[in-house]
């Protein structure tokens, strides 16, 4: 450890469905060091989130000296630490204000947890993506436009004067891992390997005809056997497929809009790639910056966090 325990002012959490992330933040909101480890919420029963919570962040606390947690994700969803209750859209990202205090045993840490997002029609929700849209626009405060978060589950949220209009889901992550490991298609995909013209062009013909695109997934199995598809183009035009499908279904998200993506670099270039081919410029955000700003904004919104 490179640093004094009297640099430690408090720590910054992001707790998610299968891991734990946790940043030991200094005086200027800077992280000093970064930990992680694989308990997530859906691991984890109500009494057991303090003790993973201390395993990781122990050595770092300190006798007598109360370090403020400021945790965002499904640590605050009904089966997590403490339930913090939905805030409905249209609505700014929450602050530190709105954030439910965990119970915990440990005198050396105050545990606040932010609440999530809901959208009543369309059914939608939201836990951990608001605080980097927070994140976001702490960075670019009059930002109008669209903010597309991909991963397992890609998030396409409408931003206008600061506030969270409507949002939308999509399971394209998880449906290309169902499609890779579960169905048919596993004995055609690659675990890696990468064509992005395959990719493009099972875009470009998603987009064209959504309605068929459960016939040209089947095509992916039946090239494989019969005209030598490559198990990397398949794995490419697979993820063309879907994305492609999602895309049609956003577009009046990203339509003649700005568009921003936040997301690690590769899932999120294939969202830029694809969005470019249909003309759309996108700028693109880190999701750790994002995240640790908008964490940041929700702890200097609070006052006497340890009281």
């Amino acid at each position: 450890m490179e640093f004094s325990p009297k640099d430690i002012k408090w720590i910054a959490v992001d707790w998610g469905t299968t891991n734990l992330r946790a940043w030991v933040m200094g005086t200027e909101n800077e992280p000093l060091h970064s930990l992680d480890a694989p308990h997530g919420m859906a691991t984890l029963g109500r009494d057991e989130f303090e003790p993973a919570l201390i395993a990781l962040i122990g050595p770092y606390l300190s006798a007598n000296v109360v370090i403020p947690v400021i945790c965002c994700g499904m640590v605050g969803s009904r089966q997590g630490w403490a339930e913090a209750s939905y805030l409905t859209s249209p609505c700014a990202p929450p602050i530190g204000t709105l954030t439910t205090r965990a119970s915990v045993k440990n005198p050396r840490i105050a545990v606040f947890i932010l609440p999530g997002i809901k959208q009543i029609k369309p059914a939608d929700v939201m836990r951990g993506e608001e605080t980097q849209v927070a994140g976001y626009l702490q960075q670019y405060p009059d930002f109008d436009g669209v903010i597309c978060l991909p991963g397992t589950h890609t998030k396409w949220v409408h931003i206008s004067a600061g506030e969270i209009v409507s949002f939308q889901t999509f399971m394209t992550g998880e449906l290309f891992s169902l499609l890779s490991y579960k169905s048919i298609l596993r004995h055609s995909i690659a675990a890696d390997g990468w064509d992005s013209a395959a990719y493009l062009e099972g875009v470009e013909d998603a987009m064209s005809r959504p309605q068929s695109v459960a016939a040209q997934l089947f095509g992916i199995r039946a090239a494989s056997l019969i005209a030598d598809l490559s198990c990397a183009n398949a794995r490419s035009r697979l993820s063309g497929l879907l994305i492609g499908i999602e895309l049609a279904a956003a577009r009046p998200y990203w339509l003649g809009r700005n568009v921003a993506l936040i997301g690690a670099d590769a899932i999120a270039g294939l969202y830029a790639d694809a969005l470019n081919q249909q003309g759309v410029n996108t700028s693109m955000a880190d999701t750790q910056k994002m995240t640790l700003l908008g964490l940041a904004a929700a702890k200097n919104s609070l006052k006497d966090l340890a009281n």
